[in-house]
C-alpha cells in the first residue's frame, strides 16, 4: 500500500510540475479566451439583453457556465495530451509492468487534470470579478459540482488517450463532440427558453447538468433539479471509472 501511495504522489507531482512548467500554454490561453467571452458576450451583447432568469444580469448569468466550460475543457485536454504523450514515449509501459496498481495510474493522472481544471476555473472567476459582482450562494455545492465536472471529463480524456493512435485523434473529440455539447449545454442561455424538441434534446446533454449544478451553487438558480444533476454526474463518474480501469487492465491500446 505504501508503494502505491509513493507512486500516486510521484504521478501527481509530475503532472502538476508539468502544468506549471508550461503555464504559458496551460493557464494563460484559457484566461485570455474567457476574457474575450466576457467582453463580447457579457459586456457588448449583455448590455442589450438586460436581466435574465432570476433577475441577474446576463454577465452574471454566463459566468458560471463559462467557468465550467473552461474547467471541463482544460481537464479533458490536460489528461488526454499527457497520457497520450506517455503512450507515445513508451513510458506508460514502464508503469504497467511496475508494482503499482491500475487505480494508482488512473487516479494520478485524473488528479493532475482536475488540479489544472480547478486552477483555470479560479482564474476565470477572478477575471469575472473585474466585470461583475458575484456572491456564491452555496459554497459546498459549487465546489462539489466543479470536482465532479472536472473528474468526469478527466476520465473521458483518459479513455480518449487510451484509444488514440496518433495526436490527431486527441483533437477529434474536443472538436466534434466536446465543443458542440458545451455550446448546447446552457452556457449562454436558459434551456427553458428553447422550444420542443430542442429542450428535450438538451436534457440528454450531460454538460447541461454540470453547468446548472455549478450555476445553482454560485447564483442559486438552475434549469434542472440539483439532485438530478448530481445523480447524473455521479453516474458518469462511476461508469467512466469502471471503463478506464477495465481498459487499463486489458491493456487496450497500451501494449504492442
Amino acid at each position: 500500500m505504501s508503494g502505491n501511495l509513493v507512486a500516486l504522489h510521484t504521478i501527481v507531482r509530475r503532472e502538476i510540475v508539468r502544468i506549471m512548467r508550461i503555464w504559458t500554454q496551460t493557464l494563460i490561453p484559457p484566461a485570455i479566451t474567457m476574457t474575450l467571452y466576457f467582453v463580447i458576450f457579457g459586456k457588448l451583447i449583455g448590455s442589450r439583453i438586460g436581466t435574465i432568469q432570476g433577475g441577474f444580469t446576463y454577465m452574471q448569468y454566463i459566468v458560471p457556465g463559462l467557468a465550467m466550460m473552461s474547467i471541463i475543457t482544460n481537464s479533458y485536454g490536460n489528461i488526454s495530451s499527457s497520457f497520450f504523450g506517455a503512450k507515445f514515449q513508451r513510458s506508460v509501459e514502464e508503469m504497467l509492468v511496475s508494482p503499482m496498481s491500475n487505480w494508482v495510474i488512473l487516479l494520478g493522472y485524473v488528479t493532475g487534470a482536475v488540479a489544472r481544471g480547478l486552477v483555470v476555473g479560479l482564474l476565470v472567476l477572478l477575471i469575472a470579478l473585474g466585470f461583475t459582482s458575484l456572491h456564491i450562494q452555496h459554497p459546498f455545492i459549487t465546489l462539489l459540482s466543479v470536482l465532479l465536472g472536472a473528474t468526469i471529463f478527466s476520465l473521458a480524456g483518459f479513455v480518449n488517450a487510451i484509444y488514440a493512435k496518433k495526436f490527431d485523434d486527441i483533437a477529434l473529440v474536443p472538436t466534434f463532440v466536446l465543443t458542440p455539447l458545451t455550446y448546447l449545454g446552457g452556457v449562454f442561455y436558459s434551456v427553458t427558453m428553447l422550444g420542443e424538441p430542442w429542450q428535450a434534446i438538451s436534457r440528454v446533454n450531460p454538460i447541461l447538468y454540470m453547468v446548472n449544478a455549478f450555476r445553482y451553487g454560485v447564483l442559486g438558480i438552475s434549469d434542472v433539479p440539483v439532485g438530478v444533476a448530481f445523480a447524473v454526474m455521479l453516474a458518469f463518474v462511476v461508469v467512466l471509472s469502471w471503463l478506464a480501469l477495465n481498459l487499463l487492465h486489458r491493456g487496450v491500446g497500451l501494449r504492442s
